[in-house]
């Protein structure tokens, strides 16, 4: 007997309520019977008021563990570096986006509390005291532990006064030929309006005086972006552009007097907002949007602690920013420059040196070619795991073979993100080339990557490739190939569901998982889905996938009650769940219901928990590990005992509102049996007790537990072993 549950839920507003945890999909599922929570477990877990910790303020406890990698002392030196340069860049996006949202809402008097209770004036106030004091913190690492460390190894960063005659010599030099060329002074004065500041971009804020007449006057300098950050002056001795820059104002405002300069560094709200008629004018509005983004209101505004306080006060005035969106920090500022210096080749002050290999299934055997992918496939489901599993030997030439191979009629792919020199997208253009029928879903409004996607999108396009941009208010997160094969039993389509963008560089540092698989259901599933994506068809239905937003909230919701009824029937019972981030109410809330239930509930989030694990009548049987190191884990995978006959799902979707409620994602459901136990094999070393991980507890707080193994030289060294 099958159970039929009811429609599933929807959540309109980021920050509004929390929806019904509890309602049921229009899913069906073998469990007899089928368990329907009633109003007194209901009322179990709402009456816990406080149950979900702030997303934002999670959200920052993640960066914070970023930045504990920085301090950590048993990690390489430039590894250490970089992960600094990370922090920044991460704590950037967090203000542009997350911090922006919050002061949208204050002026447009949207007083709505998120689910941890909080109004957004209240979660903007909190997180500005965090943000300080991280980046203070920040600062102080890279002053007083990274640049000392570094000196010691004979890489220094160094200010314009520490360097030698000829060095300096060699700056002026530099300026002179390269950077006085490209610079652009912009004075303030009733002829000359104070200019507009480029967000993120690194400023001098010069002072300079008339000698005669005794007036001082404001300019602002542009440090530009196309030199290092770092200027290499010697044997890996580097010092900041700006003081290059600073060092030779005279040059830039010739007869006055220099009486001072200050680094400043602004940011802006550069998240899109692009109204969406139809496919064909989304691409023209979106080009708009990205020229008004660079004028999007401040959100902070860095200073060197030196700054001029009279400077300071005209800054904030200018830049509509308040004295509490300041930060004064020791300087250099924007140490995302640091990546550069972490790209030394100094391989002795970086992580051994690791190559991905060619998955078994898909090795040479004795032979110089390649193997045939189809196959390989054809014999079983091969899961693949980046960046263990070459991306290249894996991915990149199931689409290569596809678009060379005479007896495929068609390539249906999508595309979230890919790299600037993208094989995928060449091996798409060859098989349009080909005559093959090639539809390609660009996801244009990938954030931050938008100017990318719409070159690829026209690229594609004058190759005679379909290109569709997915469907109206919804962003096309999912990460699918397939590819259709004439063969001698009939037509055969072969499908690679991931959850990872098709970009070959980020495949290198980033975990994700793949399936690749002829299974004839899923095929069909995932070919529905294409014809929904390009044509308007709306299938809902599919055997072996969960699809947002019609299902992925319903369809969990309703697997985490499978389990609550196996663990009450007295079978084997326990949930597993390893994704970027749990956000979502109704999935949270099932998940306490589960825990209360008494079924084990082991999560593995690397960002943000909005789950409060260990709350005494809530969560006892619930547990929060997060793993950080040598690759992002970037996962996402639903595990269930399923009463001793484990179900797993991977995909693209995390548990957050806007992957469940308004983006097109997929989980799949692999059938092959040692792909499930390969899949339960993975979430075991990651989850052992032995495994060095953060653990969540009651209150939001993350301890580090070290551990005798790490996850990623574990499978590293497990790798190295198959290679033998």
């Amino acid at each position: 007997m099958t159970g039929t549950l009811p429609s599933a839920l929807h959540v309109s507003l980021e920050d509004g309520p929390a929806p019904d945890a509890f309602a049921h999909p229009s899913e069906t599922f073998d469990v007899e019977p089928p368990y329907v929570p009633d109003m007194a477990e209901l009322a179990a877990v709402q009456q816990f008021a406080d149950r979900f910790i702030d997303r934002e303020l999670s959200w920052l406890r993640f960066n914070q563990r970023v930045l504990e990698l920085a301090e950590d002392p048993a990690l390489p030196l430039l590894e250490r570096a970089r992960f600094l340069a990370i922090f920044a860049s991460n704590l950037d996006e967090f203000f542009m986006v997350r911090v922006a949202g919050l002061k949208r809402r204050i002026a447009a008097g949207v007083a709505v509390r998120a689910a941890s209770g909080l109004l957004p004036r209240e979660q903007i106030n909190e997180l500005w005291g965090d943000t300080r004091q991280l980046m203070e913190r920040h600062a102080a690492v890279f002053q007083d532990d990274i640049v000392p460390a570094l000196a010691d190894q004979g890489i220094e960063i160094v200010r314009w006064a520490d360097l030698d005659k000829e060095e300096q010599k060699a700056c002026k030099r530099l300026f002179k030929e390269r950077v006085f060329p490209v610079l652009t002074p912009l004075a303030v004065d009733p002829a000359h309006p104070f200019p507009y500041i480029s967000g993120l971009s690194l400023n001098l804020a010069v002072v300079v005086r008339h000698p005669k007449e005794g007036t001082e006057h404001f300019a602002r300098v542009k440090v530009p972006q196309t030199f290092a950050r770092f200027v290499p002056v010697g044997d890996q001795r580097f010092v900041p552009m700006e003081d290059v820059i600073g060092e030779h104002l005279k040059k830039l405002f010739p007869g006055m007097e220099i009486v001072g300069a200050h680094t400043f560094r602004v940011t802006r709200n550069e998240d899109l907002e692009v109204e969406e008629d139809d496919a064909e004018n989304l691409l023209q509005a979106l080009e708009k949007e990205l020229l008004r983004r660079k004028f999007g209101a401040a959100v902070r505004l860095e200073v060197e602690e030196s700054i001029d306080p009279k400077v300071l006060e005209l800054l904030v005035s200018e830049l509509g920013v308040s004295r509490n969106e300041v930060v004064a920090l020791r300087g250099p500022l924007d140490l995302t420059g640091l990546h550069s210096l972490a790209d030394l080749p100094r391989d002795d002050l970086k992580y051994d040196a690791f190559l991905p290999t060619t998955h078994p299934s898909l090795a040479e055997v004795e032979s110089a070619s390649p193997v045939d992918v189809f196959e390989s496939v054809r014999r079983h489901d091969v899961l693949l795991h980046h960046p263990y599993d070459s991306f290249a030997t894996s991915v990149q030439r199931f689409l290569e073979q596809a678009a060379a191979d005479p007896h495929v009629l068609a390539i249906k792919q999508t595309l979230y993100r890919t790299s600037g020199d993208s094989p995928i997208i060449d091996a798409l253009v060859d098989a349009a080339e080909a005559g093959k029928q090639v539809l390609v879903i660009v996801e244009i409004k990938a954030r931050f990557d938008e100017r990318a996607n719409i070159r690829w999108a026209r690229k594609l396009e004058h190759a005679g490739c379909h290109v569709v941009y997915g469907l109206v208010g919804l962003k096309t997160h999912c990460k699918l190939s397939m590819v259709v094969r004439d063969e001698p039993d009939g037509i055969r389509r072969y499908t690679h569901i991931g959850t990872g963008n098709y970009n070959p560089k980020t495949a290198r540092l980033y975990e994700d998982l793949g399936l690749l698989t002829a299974d004839t259901a899923i095929g069909e599933d995932v070919a529905h889905l294409f014809n929904n994506l390009s044509g308007i068809s709306r299938n809902a239905s599919y055997e072996h996938l969960l699809v947002a937003p019609d299902n992925v909230r319903s369809g969990l919701v309703s697997q985490i009650h499978q389990e609550i009824a196996h663990h009450r029937a007295g079978r084997s019972s326990g949930i597993r769940i390893k994704a970027n981030s749990v956000v979502d109410e109704a999935v949270i809330d099932a998940l306490y219901l589960a825990s209360q239930a008494g079924v084990r509930v082991e999560l593995l989030i690397r960002g943000i928990s909005a789950l409060r694990p260990g709350v005494p009548g809530l969560s006892e049987n619930i547990s929060v590990r997060s793993i950080l190191g040598r690759f992002l884990e970037h996962s996402r995978v639903f595990w269930f005992d399923n009463g001793g006959e484990p179900q797993a799902w991977l995909g693209s979707a995390d548990l957050m509102h806007r992957n469940l409620d308004r983006r097109v994602e997929v989980l799949v459901r692999p059938s092959d049996p040692h792909v499930i136990a390969q899949i339960g094999e993975l979430l075991d070393l990651a989850l052992d007790p032995d495994t060095t991980s953060w653990t969540l507890d009651s209150e939001g707080a993350w301890t580090l537990q070290h551990g005798t193994v790490g996850l990623h030289e574990a499978l590293i060294a497990r790798q190295r072993v198959r290679r033998r």
